[in-house]
Order: C-alpha cells, then sequence, then structure tokens
C-alpha cells in the first residue's frame, strides 16, 4: 500500500491550474512550488484525463452541424482529387 500523500488535495490541484494556465513549463513551474517536475506532470495528466469527454458522448448540436459540413467539403475534395488525376493522366497521353 502506498503511504499517504504529503500534498493535500487543493495544494495538487492549484498546482496543477496553476501549471495549466501559466506560459511556463512544467518543469519552471514545479520549480517554483519547489516539487518534482514529474510529480507535477502526473498530476497534470490526470487531470486532463479526467477532464476529457468520453468517447462515445452524445455530439452537441454545433459539433453535429460541423461534423456533416466538414463531410461534405471532404466529398467535394475526394471529387474533386480524382478529377484531376483522370485530367492528369489525359493529358500526359496527349501527344502535342
Amino acid at each position: 500500500m502506498a503511504p499517504p500523500s504529503k500534498y493535500s488535495p487543493e495544494f495538487r490541484e492549484e498546482a496543477v491550474q496553476i501549471a495549466l494556465r501559466s506560459s511556463k513549463t512544467i518543469s519552471e513551474v514545479a520549480r517554483e512550488l519547489e516539487l518534482n517536475p514529474e510529480t507535477l506532470r502526473g498530476w497534470v495528466k490526470k487531470h486532463q484525463k479526467q477532464q476529457e469527454p468520453a468517447p462515445d458522448a452524445e455530439l452537441s448540436v454545433n459539433e453535429r452541424a460541423r461534423l456533416k459540413e466538414l463531410e461534405r467539403r471532404n466529398r467535394e475534395l475526394e471529387m474533386e482529387v480524382t478529377f484531376l488525376k483522370k485530367a492528369a493522366a489525359y493529358f500526359a497521353k496527349d501527344p502535342r
């Protein structure tokens, strides 16, 4: 069994928030807080993992609309690429 942590949950959360909001690296923030950089890095990773939405979570209306638009645009671009490949092949065999 692991020994109890010497850092309170409040301190951990505050350290994570400082690391995420700061323009400094995690190592720099850890030095300022007199922490091991790997300890803070682990706390940040754990925090980010907890904040991620579930992969099977429902999409919002805006996300669904954006996804639909991106899929439409992707189909258009695929058709354009196919056409350009055919045109390139046609002009490649044209003996001018």
